[in-house]
Formats: C-alpha cells, structure tokens, sequence
C-alpha cells in the first residue's frame, strides 16, 4: 500500500478552498447589501480576479507554458465557458439571495437536470436505474425546502438555472474533451480552466455594466475603503480559481466513484459547516431532507458503475462455472475412455490368436453376434 500525499493534499486544498470561498463570498454579499446589492459585480470581478492569476502563471519564469492553441480552439472552447459564466453567476447570487447551506441543497437536485436534457437536449440515454435515483433526490430536496426556514424564492430560482447552466456545461465538456487534437494543444488542465475562466469573464463582463454599471462607484468605494470587506472580496476571488483547479486536477487522478464520494461529502460539508458560521436553521427534517438528497446524488453517480461491475463479476462466475463443468466432463469422458482401453486390453490378452496374430471368435460368439 502506497499513500499518495500529493493526492490527499490536492483532496484537502479542494474542499478548504470550496469551504472558504463560500464563507468569505457570502461575507463580501452580506457587507454590500445581499442581493439589493451588487452581488453580479462581485461575482464578475471574482472570476476577474482568477483571470489574473492564470495570466500571472503564463508570465511567471517556469511556471506554466502557454498553450499553443489556435483561433477556432477558441471558438470550440466557448460554449463551455459561457455555460461557466452561468454556472458561477447564477450561483452566486443564489448565495447572495439565501442561506448558503439552502442553496447547496438546491444545487443538489444537479443531477435530475443533467438527465433530462442529456436526454431531451443532447440524445444521451440515461439509465432506469439512474433514473429511478432522481426519486430521493427530488424528494430530499422537496423535504428540506420545504421546512426551510430561511426560504428565499429569489434563491431557488437562481440556484435552480445554475443547474441548468452546470447540465449543458457538462455535456459541452464532454464534446469539448472527446476531441483528442485539442487536448493535446491545451497540455495540462491548469491551461484549460485557466482559458475558461478568461473566456466566461469576457462573457460576464457585459452583463455586470448591463445591469450594474450605475453600482461600479459602490463597489470601488467598498473595494477602497473597507478593508475587511476587500479581504473578503480578493480571497473568494482567489479560492474559487484555485479550489476549481484542485478539483480538476483531483478528478483526473481518481476514479469515478471516489469522485462522486468526494464531491457528495465536500457539498455536505458546506451545507453543515456555513449553516454553524452563519447561524443558519439545520432543523432534523431539513437534516434529513439533505441526507436523502445527497444519497440519492452519491448513488445516482454511482449506480451504473456498481450495476455493470455486478454484471461482470455475474459473467466471470458463470465463465468459471461452465469451464468447471467442462472439466468434469472432460475427466468423465478420460476416464471412460481409460476403461475402454482397459477392457480391450484385458480381451486382447485373454483371445486365442490365429497364425496373423488376430484373435479367433469362437463358434458359439459367432451364433450369439
């Protein structure tokens, strides 16, 4: 046994960061104002702030090489970095709207999107089984938001079109992946999040003036004066590129279960330790809610594995079993033989034999034949 250190650090770097850019995003929301605020500004300039740091690592002596992509990698590239904008925007302004722990649990509800327009949208089948998992995760999630007592409709929603966002960027990725030339130029995934990031800035930009451009001296007062406020503001920015990155790098060094443990137990993580900072409501039926709806994600992502490996280890016991038989039946059919060459043996040396040396049948064998 052999313990990957820089695999449990990549692990604890992933869910501290996640943790954290939660908590200290929700601190920077809280201090501007919430959702009245400007919380699409924020969220912008946190995705800005990730884009610094990948330029930051391009120029960096030895740091990272620059990809060498072309103009239509680019263009391939953007339907994943707008569903990314969304993802992160909408996100964002669930928590800036509600209880962070309220709209993870939403968010949980991922999967049941992700099946439904990988089957609607994309012609991706989808498993009866994976399907009847939807059953704890719609239920779980109904359980909890129903007894939650920090209930924000301006939450749910937004939580809600993040996973919408978060469906149609994974089915992107996985188009974007399949194509083997454009793996080889990004190099390393690092490149790949890093030019994500600076595509769904550029698409959030706009967005930010549309909406809250009369809100830019706010923030750059906040940004200049607070400095409590500003802290806040630079660490999520920086926690949300780098957890990202880790989780990323996590991904491509584990297995799909262990993925799917990990990223179900770094949700419930969240969910638990931002409801303690925050003081937020975690009554028994919204606990319970919540462990219904993660089970049912952990197993969702989990259940054609485990049924296919079921399968497998049904065929090799059946492959073992009919080559037993075939054993037996060959050792039966040697062992008969063995008698059979016995008995015509035990005759041969018991018949008279003529002049030829061929055994003579006697006149009363004759009659009998």
């Amino acid at each position: 046994f052999r313990l990957d250190v820089q695999l449990i650090v990549y692990f604890f770097l992933w869910y501290a960061g996640n943790y954290y850019h939660n908590i200290t995003g929700k601190i920077a929301f809280n201090m501007s104002g919430g959702a009245m605020g400007f919380p699409v500004t924020i969220a912008t300039m946190q995705m800005g702030i990730g884009c610094l740091y990948a330029l930051f690592m391009w120029g960096a002596p030895d740091a990272r090489k620059f990809p060498n992509i072309r103009f239509r990698d680019i263009i391939t590239m953007l339907p994943v970095a707008f569903c990314n904008a969304g993802v992160h925007g909408f996100s964002s302004f669930a928590t800036s709207a509600g209880a962070i722990s309220f709209g993870q649990m939403i968010k949980a509800s991922e999967p049941a999107f992700a099946a439904v327009i990988g089957t609607t949208v994309y012609g991706k089948g989808v498993s009866t089984a994976r399907w009847m998992c939807l059953i704890p995760i719609i239920g779980g999630v109904s359980l909890a938001s129903v007894t939650e007592l920090n209930f924000a409709w301006l939450a749910f929603w937004a939580a809600g079109i993040a996973n919408i966002f978060a469906a149609f960027k994974g089915q992107e990725n996985a188009k974007l992946m399949a194509s083997g030339e454009i793996r080889d130029r990004l190099e390393t995934v690092g490149n790949q999040f890093a030019l994500t990031t600076l595509a769904s800035f550029l698409f959030m930009l706009p967005v930010m003036v549309i909406k809250e451009g009369s809100k830019w001296p706010q923030f750059y007062s906040m940004l200049t004066t607070n400095p409590v406020w500003a802290t806040n503001f630079v660490l999520s920015g920086l926690l949300l590129y780098g957890y990202n990155e880790c989780a990323t790098i996590t991904i491509k060094k584990t297995s799909a279960i262990t993925q799917s443990v990990a990223n179900t137990a770094k949700r419930a993580v969240v969910i638990v330790g931002s409801a303690l900072v925050f003081g937020e409501s975690l009554g028994f039926a919204k606990l319970m809610g919540c462990s219904i709806a993660l089970g049912g994600v952990l197993l969702y992502s989990v259940i054609d594995t485990l049924l296919h490996k079921a399968a497998e280890r049904g065929k090799a016991q059946r492959f073992k079993r009919t080559i037993e038989i075939l054993d037996m039946e060959q050792d039966a059919v040697g062992s008969a033989l063995s008698s059979m060459v016995e008995v015509v043996g035990a005759a041969a040396e018991d018949c008279v034999r003529d002049e030829n040396g061929l055994c003579e049948v006697s006149d009363e064998e004759s009659v009998e034949e």
